[in-house]
């Protein structure tokens, strides 16, 4: 297992939109706490329900007992909201790693208002994936995990031998190494995919959305190539570096 902690891959510009989103994710996250027990009313009003976007209707208040709700929501806006609500600091925490680590090289790429809405996209293809997976599910999809997914998809296109500091967890042993980013990236899909298949059918206990993080990688290898492609493929001939 591969927890990244830096890459070496330099970037020519300030990861402005980076940093304003991690902020932007941390300042939600502790208002949540800051709530106590309404903060559930949060998730469950402003996270994303596959049952209430299949079949636009708002769950809450009926869902979760609510008393003092105000209704309805804009049902299709959560797909956007989610997106910056998390479920524990350890959901935060390891979502803003990875924002930090593979962001600011995909917005160096890509410029500040692409690379939002590339971001934002990324996380429309994760609740696309995962709604398709369970259409019927009335558990709040919460987290940037999605986005953070595309983020590794775009990074594995454009700087595939990019080196990240990395601690190595072999069963009880640590170790720091550096790893080319494929290998992490890789092994990180791989996981999301035997963790999907494997929770297909027991959804509706919660858990971890893992075709949400499967649609938002592929998002983002379409999407890179879409909106960057002749800047990928010079990195790629050796233009950045990365190598």
């Amino acid at each position: 297992m591969f927890l990244p902690l830096k890459d070496m891959n330099p970037t020519s510009r300030a990861p402005v939109v980076t940093v304003g989103l991690i902020v932007i994710n941390v300042i939600v996250y502790f208002y949540q706490m800051y709530l106590g027990s309404q903060g559930e009313v949060i998730i469950s009003s402003l996270g994303a329900i596959p049952f209430e976007i299949t079949r636009y209707t708002d769950l809450v208040g009926t869902y979760l007992n609510v008393q003092h709700y105000e209704g309805p929501k804009p049902v299709f806006l959560t797909l956007f909201t989610s997106m910056f609500l998390h479920g524990s600091l350890l959901h935060l925490g390891g979502n803003m790693l990875y924002l930090w680590i593979f962001g600011n090289n995909i917005e160096d790429i890509l410029g500040p208002l692409k690379f939002l809405l590339f971001y934002v996209l990324c996380g429309m293809f994760a609740h696309a994936m995962h709604i398709a997976s369970n259409p019927s599910s009335v558990i709040p999809t919460v987290g940037a995990s999605g986005a953070i997914g595309g983020l590794l998809g775009a990074y594995l296109i454009a700087y595939p031998n990019a080196r990240v500091l990395t601690l190595m967890f072999i069963f009880i042993f640590i170790r720091l190494t550096v790893v080319p980013a494929f290998i992490i990236i890789i092994f990180w899909f791989i996981l999301q995919i035997i963790s999907g298949f494997a929770s297909l059918g027991s959804q509706q206990g919660g858990g971890v959305a893992w075709f949400a993080h499967i649609g938002g990688f592929l998002g983002g290898i379409a999407l890179i190539l879409l909106m960057a492609g002749d800047t990928v493929r010079w990195l790629r001939r050796g233009g950045g570096g990365a190598y």
